[in-house]
């Protein structure tokens, strides 16, 4: 246990004001070696016990706390990396149903325990948020007294403080100005008192963890601003070919941004090319040698009414390539993946099996289909279900994997004056089975294709305040760890000298620093204790 001694000799309770002895205040002399860390200052959490404040201070004062925080913060971490974030699975994609398929009874517990949104979720934030305060309030708890300890350091201290050094010595016959002299040429900061001396060197040092603390406060501080509206954005936009489509996280009171793809193009190299001849020989296939976005940026004007189609107004043409990003205001678009030759329209004709005569045509858009096509003469089709990526259930039943039109298929009801009541088939990509003796069939009539083009849209008010942090993090760690806290105190004991020193590190500086402090004068060298 630690603790206080007062003049008199009586061991005190750490903590303790008053010697219970015989009452005088105390001075924050620690008779135990150990206690310097703080310099006999008694901290909140170790004198304050009542209330309910005082209980959540002493929670979040606690070292081992903020390091099972750490722990918990960083396991939950690794475990959100096993499989891809929500944000990288395909779009328009049900995350509910894509872990599961994808990933089996793994991905389905991945799901539900919500690592698929983890950096997003509302415990993960919490647990950001109750590192940062044990940070805060661990700083605060310590900081301060020891700020207020170092400030007001005594120059005389006593006998039993002296001999509880590290290092500690008894001289005779010294001369203090001689004394004072070399502390100084050592680069020491000398203070006197009734003709004793107090030199200290490097206290900067004690202050590495704090300033580590506030750079890890700040950092946390820029990691957390990324969960507020309009400060961070980091999302993928799919583009087709000759469409527009909404930039996400781009909406604010003076309209959004809309992009169009007006060409998506991919470019391969040629092996016969010299230049790369011997490493594109070594690879099986084509590689790509650039695939690239021409695009138009447009914005809608700030009276647009919701509901409304909105009205564009162009704002520029632009190109967009692998690490050229395409940028506007605070936001950069990046070329990131694309795909060719998506299925964007179906077309087929409505057929009589037995003569072949056709009845009209139909085209079928796969992202956005109508449920009824009026083909005229009171011929009609309507679309009773849709899969757009086809597959059989484990009912063996039709479903669909997305809706992504990768493999469509459809239950079409056709209608004629010769069949009122209507008849079905189930058509797809080389499939077309009836539900019974039918007279009319779906005839496959062409397909339209698109290529796409993925772009990753990013923006990062935050990026600054997490480096400032960072490198005030380094700072605080440079500082603590390149340099030290030196202190030599020196007391005149009626006829003799007394010597003592100690350092928060590196002793054998501090030793060497005494060594030739006993070189250049008559003290005796200091003595390290068992």
């Amino acid at each position: 246990m630690q603790t206080i001694t007062c003049e008199c000799g009586h061991s005190n309770p750490y903590g303790t004001s008053l010697c219970q002895a015989c009452g005088k205040p105390l001075t924050q002399d620690v008779e135990v070696l150990s206690s310097m860390r703080y310099e006999g200052s008694a901290r909140r959490s170790q004198t304050y016990n009542k209330t309910f404040v005082d209980h959540v201070w002493n929670f979040f004062s606690s070292v081992k706390v903020g390091v099972w925080l750490i722990v918990i913060i960083l396991v939950a971490a690794a475990i959100g990396t096993i499989f891809p974030q929500e944000t990288f699975i395909p779009p328009n994609v049900d995350p509910a149903t894509h872990y599961e398929s994808e990933y089996g009874t793994l991905g389905l517990i991945y799901y539900l325990l919500g690592f698929h949104n983890l950096y997003g979720s509302w415990w993960f934030i919490i647990l950001l948020g109750m590192l940062g305060l044990s940070i805060i309030v661990a700083s605060l708890d310590r900081g301060i007294p020891l700020y207020k300890a170092l400030k007001q350091q005594r120059v005389t201290r006593h006998d039993q403080f002296m001999k509880n050094q590290r290092l500690f010595s008894v001289s005779k016959d010294v001369e203090m100005e001689e004394v004072k002299y070399t502390l100084e040429s050592l680069r020491y900061k000398v203070r006197e008192e009734n003709g004793n001396i107090f030199a200290e060197k490097g206290r900067f040092s004690r202050w590495g963890a704090y300033v580590n603390h506030v750079g890890l406060i700040i950092f946390l501080t820029g990691a957390m601003l990324r969960f507020f509206p309009g400060m961070y954005v980091d999302d993928i936009l799919w583009v087709r070919e000759g469409e527009k489509a909404s930039i996400p996280g781009t909406a604010t009171d003076e309209g959004q941004y809309y992009l169009e793809n007006n060409e998506f193009i991919l470019e391969m190299y040629d092996k016969e090319e010299k230049k790369f001849n011997s490493a594109l020989s070594s690879v099986d296939g084509e590689v790509a040698k650039n695939y690239q976005s021409n695009v138009t940026l447009y914005k809608t004007k700030p009276d647009h009414t919701v509901g409304e189609d909105p009205e564009l107004v162009k704002v520029k043409d632009g190109e967009i390539r692998v690490n050229e990003p395409f940028k506007f205001d605070s936001f950069a678009l990046y070329q990131t993946d694309f795909k060719l030759n998506e299925f964007y329209k179906m077309s087929f004709e409505l057929e009589e099996k037995e003569s072949g005569k056709k009845f009209g045509k139909l085209t079928v858009d796969l992202h956005d289909p109508k449920q009824e096509y009026d083909l005229g003469n009171g011929y009609k089709v309507k679309i009773e279900e849709y899969f757009p990526n086809f597959i059989l259930d484990e009912q063996n039943e039709p479903s669909t994997v997305n809706n992504l039109p990768d493999n469509p298929a459809f239950v079409f009801s056709m209608y004629s004056p010769e069949t009122p009541k209507g008849e079905k088939a189930f058509v797809g990509i080389q499939k077309n089975i009836e539900s019974g003796e039918n007279q009319f069939k779906m005839s496959f009539a062409g397909i339209e294709t698109k290529d796409l083009t993925a772009l990753t849209v990013r923006k990062d008010h935050t990026l600054w305040i997490i480096a400032l942090g960072g490198l005030i993090f380094m700072i605080g760690v440079t500082q603590g760890l390149y340099w030290n806290y030196r202190r030599i105190w020196i007391k005149q004991n009626q006829d003799e000298v007394w010597a003592a020193a100690h350092t928060n590190k590196n002793w054998y500086g501090l030793k060497k620093d005494v060594e030739f402090l006993s070189n250049k004068t008559s003290l005796i060298p200091l003595e390290e204790k068992e």
